[in-house]
């Protein structure tokens, strides 16, 4: 079963910008729909943005013209720059691989924590 690995979250001022990474441990482009979601304790699961076997992207309106997603096939790897940071993107960030949205089959990782300060 692939793993997926966060890295990037961390502490940045409003306005500010941050880059997480998700390393797969195998090549899942093909078949798999990767994306970023964002958690908040009591809270339920939101998609933050998508990427389809194709290369085709998606955004939640919230984070539209600030967050940008993109992947690299070489390194199994997909990045979430996030730009122009508010206060209310603070959370926890989940980077998922799986046959289809929210999938039972699919894959979390760990979370990265990313806090931002107003």
């Amino acid at each position: 079963q692939v793993q997926l690995v966060e890295s990037g979250g961390g502490l940045v001022q409003a306005g500010g910008s941050l880059r997480l990474s998700c390393l797969a441990t195998r090549n899942v482009f093909s078949t798999l729909i990767m994306a970023w979601y964002r958690q908040d304790p009591d809270k339920q699961r939101e998609l933050v943005a998508s990427i389809t076997r194709i290369g085709a992207t998606t955004y939640a309106d919230s984070v539209k013209g600030r967050f940008s997603l993109s992947r690299d096939g070489a390194k199994n790897a997909i990045y979430l720059q996030m730009n122009g940071l508010k206060p209310e993107d603070a959370s926890i960030y989940y980077c998922y691989a799986g046959p289809t949205l929210s999938s039972p089959r699919g894959v979390w990782g760990q979370g990265t924590q990313v806090t931002v300060s107003s």
